[in-house]
Order: C-alpha cells, then sequence, then structure tokens
C-alpha cells in the first residue's frame, strides 16, 4: 500500500490495531503503543493485558470516565471492557513469561535487520534506564510488534544493520511500524510492505541495510 502523506501517531495506531487478528491476546507498550487501545474495534474479541495487572482494558478514560485507581502500565487512566479481571503484578508478569500472550506492540530506539530489539536505554551517561517489562514481553509473547518513528531527532534511521544500543531481546521482531512504511521482519530479509508520504527508493537512501519491495 502507497499513501500519499506520512503517518502521525493515530494513524500508526489504526494500522497496528487493524493487523492484530480476532481473538489475539495483546499488551501494549509504554508510550506510543498505548494508543493502538483507542482503534480496536470490540467486534475484534482482542483483550489486553496490562503489567500492572489487568486482563480486559479498554480504551483511554476521559473526563468522568477516570478512575484513579484504573490506568496501565504507563500510569494512563482507561476504561475496562465487560469481564475484566485484576490480579497480582506477579501474576501478570508470569502471563508474560509463560508464552500466554500472542502479541505484544513496543516502542524502540533501534531494531535491527535480524529483528533484534534495544528500546530500554540508549547507553548514554546520566540517561535513565527503563527496561520495566519489555524483556519479558519480547521473549515471552508469540510476536512482537514494534512502533517508532523511522528516523531519531538527529536524522539518523533507528532501523539499522545492527544495534548500537544495549539490546532488549535478539530475534524478537516481526514487524515494524513508522510513519514512513511498515517493515516485515523476515528470516535474512526485511521487506517493505507499506509506504506513506515517500517511496520504496527514498527509503533505500534512509536505511542502511538492504530492504525488499513487498508494496
Amino acid at each position: 500500500m502507497t499513501s500519499t502523506g506520512r503517518l502521525d501517531r493515530d494513524g500508526m495506531a489504526r494500522l497496528v490495531a487493524a493487523d492484530i487478528p480476532r481473538g489475539a491476546f495483546v499488551n501494549l507498550g509504554i508510550g506510543l503503543p498505548t494508543t493502538v487501545a483507542n482503534h480496536l474495534s470490540p467486534e475484534g474479541g482482542v483483550t489486553l493485558h496490562t503489567e500492572n495487572g489487568m486482563l480486559g482494558m479498554g480504551p483511554e478514560a476521559h473526563g468522568d470516565e477516570v478512575d484513579p485507581d484504573l490506568t496501565n502500565a504507563g500510569k494512563v487512566p482507561v476504561t475496562e471492557l465487560p469481564g475484566a479481571s485484576y490480579f497480582h503484578h506477579a501474576d501478570s508478569f508470569a502471563m508474560m513469561r509463560g508464552g500466554h500472550l500472542d502479541i505484544c506492540v513496543l516502542g524502540a530506539y533501534q531494531v535491527s535487520g535480524a529483528g533484534d530489539l534495544a528500546n530500554w536505554h540508549t547507553g548514554k551517561p546520566g540517561d535513565i534506564p527503563a527496561v520495566g517489562g519489555a524483556m519479558d514481553l519480547a521473549l515471552g509473547a508469540k510476536q512482537t510488534f514494534v512502533m517508532m518513528n523511522l528516523l531519531a531527532r538527529d536524522g539518523s534511521p533507528k532501523l539499522v544493520p545492527e544495534c548500537t544500543y544495549p539490546l532488549t531481546a535478539l530475534g524478537c521482531v516481526s514487524r515494524v511500524y513508522t510513519d514512513l512504511a511498515v517493515f516485515l521482519v523476515e528470516p535474512g530479509r526485511v521487506v517493505v510492505r507499506d509506504v506513506f508520504g515517500t517511496t520504496f527508493t527514498e527509503l533505500e537512501s534512509l536505511v542502511d541495510l538492504p530492504l525488499v519491495d513487498g508494496t
């Protein structure tokens, strides 16, 4: 698919939400991935899991819906869906580590062409590490989707031949959703599935690794 404009945050979230299979159990990482909850259709039967101990999370809460005791792992107020349940933090991590999640959606500093993930620390002195449950999710979920802008603030690509930031997990990422393209990380290759506001040729000039045109 080719679009005339790059995706904003909601555009990326809508695309991820549309790609989550019906009936899947999913964890949304802190930050950009949490916006996916706002674009899931009730008819899709997707069940959202949170690290802080909730199953059946709904979209973000606003106005009178806000309950200060009902938040996602990023402390954002959320709603609950019918049948929602609550449990201990340790039980939540046991679900993550036990292979019970179909998909986790995470942010990233870098993703390598081999699907390696770096998303908890830049490695710079003074930066605060924030591993949270990322390692447990990346290794425990059956698939790991990443949402991020393709380029960092300095213009460097975040999809790289090899990660230079401290690694979260090896070979775990299967899809990368960015503002300019969707990349499928397959054995031995990275396929460009969709482009937004750019072309495949332009992407090749931005990313320093071989790409396969799947658009």
